[in-house]
């Protein structure tokens, strides 16, 4: 029997171009570590995407896009700035740290998304005290863990008040295409001032393998070397590349994340009018989180496919993906009914 649900977007599967994709990159022998035509031709569809100067890295996975990228902006004595909700915060262990030899320096972000102000406040705070790690990066999450977007506005002002304090700027993509498909805008409207992405596939419809771009072309080098010294770059490298590029072809990332942004609100929409229950942050994405009575936390959670997101603020997390039907709302809806009585 198959089954979905709504724990992440990580427990989807694959889309059918995707597998399609990986078919036929399987055909044949080809050069390895991205000198087959594949990445080639990934690498030309990027530049088409984001710009001529831009080139592309594909990686295995979100954690290491994020540490190749973050990695190139820092040196050794440096720290990156990103909210307390972020993956490099949260739920990256201690590769920052480890891989990276990064500090963490967060700044507080109630609707996933940092301020201006308290940016700008940090920066004023100077980075000459040896005693801590100078800011050396932005790191900004799109669309936010708390399924928040970042308008084009705020990405520009937080972008250059990060530069205006010498600071790089990274964009942690893992759901990039759920921002724009959110605001209707292209990825290269959604990257202006940025200086390296991480580009999350996995979580639309991807069976493994993200990717870093670089719109600064004087971090490419960095980058390339950082993703072999971080274990990162793949050998057949064309089956990471082949699952980027149909995503990329004929704007299929757009749809994907568009279905999953769509039944999100749709499922949020059913939670107020039927059952009275508002999210706790707007919807943007492809993300809902659920208030609910902290006695029935554990209930919902044994009970239905759905994360315990915040036990102390009773709150789960459902995440919809490419492939969320009507039949999945369904039931989780009437789940959720019956447990809340």
């Amino acid at each position: 029997m198959t089954t979905r649900g709504f724990t992440s977007d990580n427990a989807s599967g694959a889309h059918p171009a995707v597998l399609a994709a990986l078919a036929a990159a399987a055909e044949g022998h080809a050069p390895s570590y991205g000198g087959d035509r594949i990445t080639a031709a990934l690498g030309e569809r990027v530049r088409e995407l984001f710009g001529q100067t831009a080139s592309i890295y594909p990686v295995f996975n979100g954690t290491g896009a994020n540490i190749t990228a973050v990695t190139a902006l820092l040196n050794r004595w440096d720290a990156v700035v990103a909210a307390e909700h972020a993956h490099l915060v949260t739920d990256e262990s201690t590769a920052p740290q480890l891989i990276g030899g990064m500090a963490v320096r967060t700044l507080p972000a109630p609707e996933g998304r940092i301020a201006a102000a308290d940016l700008r406040d940090l920066l004023a705070g100077g980075g000459d005290n040896v005693h801590r790690a100078r800011p050396g990066a932005l790191s900004l999450t799109q669309s936010t863990e708390l399924g928040t977007v970042y308008s084009p506005a705020q990405l520009a002002e937080l972008s250059s008040l990060a530069r205006e304090g010498g600071l790089g700027v990274h964009v942690d993509g893992a759901r990039l295409a759920n921002a724009a498909a959110h605001l209707g805008s292209s990825l290269a409207e959604l990257t202006t001032g940025v200086d390296v992405v991480s580009f999350g596939a996995t979580k639309n419809g991807a069976l493994f393998g993200d990717a870093v771009i670089v719109l600064e072309p004087a971090l490419a080098e960095p980058v390339e070397r950082l993703r072999k010294a971080s274990t990162q770059l793949a050998s057949k490298m064309r089956f990471v590349s082949a699952q980027l590029l149909a995503l990329l072809t004929d704007d299929l990332w757009r749809a994907t994340a568009r279905h999953a942004n769509d039944a999100a609100m749709h499922l949020a929409t059913r939670l107020e009018e039927e059952l009275g229950v508002q999210p706790r942050y707007p919807v943007q994405a492809n993300a809902v989180f659920i208030p609910v009575p902290p006695a029935v936390v554990a209930t919902a959670v044994a009970e239905l496919p759905v994360l315990a997101w915040d036990t102390s603020a009773a709150t789960l997390r459902a995440v919809c993906s490419f492939d969320t039907t009507e039949e999945d709302i369904d039931a989780l809806v009437t789940g959720l009914d019956r447990i809340l009585g």
